[in-house]
């Protein structure tokens, strides 16, 4: 049975024809469309659909630097209207989503979240869609259930429901739920490997997730390659292997007294996987990789005791970080460069300036368990207790439902109660 959303793909593969070439000079992915005159088209394209295509198109064709969302509003400002007129069109809905995924308008993106499930119950890709927007705005609950439905729907031979996986793994963790992440993970690895960057991304990002947002710095510093390199096609997705280089890279340096050599062979693995990703022509991920390799370039300068470059060099990796935006695939980033940049300005006994580091971080990505917790801390040292008990109360309620202990928890509660 084809369900609505189905339909919709056939029926604008059928009427269009989109010729779509990546300007391989960018360093984002951008496409040129062409739709062909009404007398080429195979059926007719009602005044419907043809907005909507509009609005995908508009949309898909941003300007990476652009923080005014100017393309993706004006997709949105086609898509409203046809929302309302038109409440259980799935195309109309899933790109409304697409459009807002974004932290500073991610908002205006709930209303059709929380009715795109509803409209393609039997879709696994329409069931985790809302979850974009949920994690962008910190409603972990409503992440979890969007994506334990894809998960329950999807067929082992696709990658949604390892991508599900991940996006419930993110969400637990921010929520103090480790055991419940493990075991989200644990469903996806029961399932055969599927060849798909979606799935290779997950693959690499949820074990890593499990060390890192649990400060296991040790066994992000030791994390394998899973599957082995032997059993899956790794050099297909350099990005996805980069999240593997990245966890170990931060885990070294972070571990014990810090391992700098061992955080800058990952640092040239890095730079490896980079190139791969250039030669790939993947310029946004060539991007991103380059910027992994900078934070645990600077990580392996705290390692070795230099502790002013270190800072300098994370400043320089965090605002090219913030001048980017995070790709569909991964619900979050895996440490935010800017989180790390505060984690170390509190270990150099600048609590104010990581204070102002974390609240920057939090307004991108609400709801942050570390970022919470780190910014707790840091306005308790800089001396700011009305800030500190406000953040404690907060960290108190994200973990109300934790079936995992952590230190940042016990400390809140103390904080909160005083």
């Amino acid at each position: 049975m084809h369900t609505n959303a189905q339909f919709l793909a056939w029926e604008l593969s059928s009427s269009v024809s989109i010729a779509m070439q990546p300007h391989r000079q960018s360093s984002t992915r951008r496409w040129r469309f062409t739709i062909p005159s009404p007398g080429r088209r195979r059926s007719p394209l009602s005044d419907t659909e043809a907005k909507v295509l509009s609005a995908l198109i508009t949309s898909a064709n941003f300007d990476p630097t652009d923080k005014n969302y100017t393309n993706q509003l004006k997709a949105a400002a086609i898509l409203e209207p046809l929302f309302k007129e038109h409440p259980n069109h799935p195309g109309v809905a899933h790109y409304l989503i697409h459009s807002y995924d974004y932290p500073a308008i991610a908002e205006k993106g709930l209303t059709s979240a929380k009715a795109y499930a509803a409209i393609a119950p039997d879709a696994p890709h329409a069931l985790h869609m809302p979850s974009h927007i949920f994690t962008r705005v910190g409603y972990w609950k409503e992440s979890i259930a969007a994506n334990r439905e894809s998960w329950r729907v999807s067929g082992e031979s696709v990658f949604d429901g390892h991508h599900a996986a991940d996006y419930m793994v993110y969400a637990h963790l921010q929520l103090a739920q480790d055991a419940a992440a493990r075991q989200a993970m644990a469903i996806s690895v029961a399932r055969p490997a599927v060849d798909n960057f979606a799935a290779a991304y997950a693959y690499a990002a949820m074990p890593a997730r499990l060390r890192l947002e649990a400060g296991d710095w040790a066994g992000a510093a030791a994390l394998p390659l899973d599957p082995k390199k032997d059993a899956y096609p790794w050099q297909k997705y350099p990005q996805s292997e980069a999240i593997n280089a990245y966890a170990r890279g931060i885990g070294a340096a972070r571990s014990g007294s810090g391992n700098a050599t061992a955080a800058r062979e990952e640092q040239a693995r890095l730079m490896a996987l980079r190139d791969a990703a250039r030669a790939a022509q993947l310029g946004y991920w060539a991007g991103q990789i380059d910027i992994q390799a900078a934070v645990v370039g600077a990580l392996a300068l705290c390692a070795e005791g230099k502790s002013d470059a270190c800072i300098t060099e994370l400043k320089a990796a965090a605002a090219r970080e913030d001048s980017t935006e995070k790709h569909v695939v991964t619900p979050g980033p895996l440490l935010p460069a800017r989180e790390l940049l505060a984690e170390t300005l509190l270990a150099a006994n600048k609590p104010a300036e990581s204070l102002a580091e974390y609240e920057v971080v939090m307004k991108k990505e609400p709801n942050r368990y570390r970022a919470i917790a780190g910014a707790m801390a840091a306005a308790r040292a800089a001396g700011d207790h009305k800030r500190a008990r406000a953040l404690a109360a907060e960290l108190v309620k994200l973990g109300a439902e934790l079936d995992t202990p952590r230190d940042g928890l016990r400390q809140a509660k103390e904080i909160a109660g005083g």
